[in-house]
């Protein structure tokens, strides 16, 4: 559903690390931009705010939040927790911020969309497990909730959409990223009240 003619562009606020701030690529080849890019095409008037921080972990994302929050978004996609799994972090501590974000967001009534992530395999079966479960019981807990399993759905481990370190995308991996998500974060804008009443 388009938003009507006239109306200012929601925001919409992408709290992530560097997947979301477009690490390695050029000014306006990121997921945000692109991101907006894809929405305005599709007949929304929406503005993305670039809330991303590349090495930025759950905590440092819950750390930050209100910082991002004086942008006053409308609606919020979360995609943090790669570099928890980078480095190991316990999935517990990870969890606990989480669900600092979620909590603060729902106090504000900024419907959300969790994009979720997964731990490297050479972490073990276990941790995998663990890991993967933060954002399955997130998501479990607030049944409004949108949940998106798992942010580089298609990209991850394609030699031909990553740079050459093989873990951020290159623009090709970005457009594929932004078309699977595309969706899912148009069902996001739909809840924002604004728009829900138009």
């Amino acid at each position: 559903m388009a938003q009507t003619v006239g109306t200012a562009p929601i925001r919409l606020l992408a709290l992530g690390d560097s997947l979301t701030a477009g690490y390695g690529l050029a000014r306006g080849e990121g997921f945000a931009p692109r991101l907006q890019q894809a929405l305005v095409a599709a007949g929304r008037q929406v503005r993305v705010i670039d809330a991303g921080v590349s090495g930025d972990t759950m905590a440092g994302g819950s750390a930050r939040l209100d910082w991002a929050m004086a942008e006053r978004p409308q609606a919020a996609i979360v995609a943090l927790g790669a570099n928890d799994g980078l480095r190991g972090l316990p999935p517990g501590r990870m969890a606990e911020a989480l669900e600092s974000i979620l909590a603060r967001l729902e106090a504000r009534g900024v419907p959300v969309l969790l994009a979720g992530m997964l731990a490297p395999p050479n972490l073990g079966a276990d941790y995998g497990r663990a890991f993967e479960a933060v954002y399955k019981d997130a998501a479990a807990k607030r049944p409004g909730l949108l949940f998106y399993p798992f942010f580089l759905e298609g990209v991850a481990a394609q030699r031909g959409l990553n740079q050459a370190d093989n873990i951020h995308p290159n623009p090709a991996g970005v457009a594929e990223l932004v078309r699977r998500i595309l969706p899912v974060t148009e069902q996001l804008l739909d809840r924002v009240p604004s728009v829900a009443a138009g």
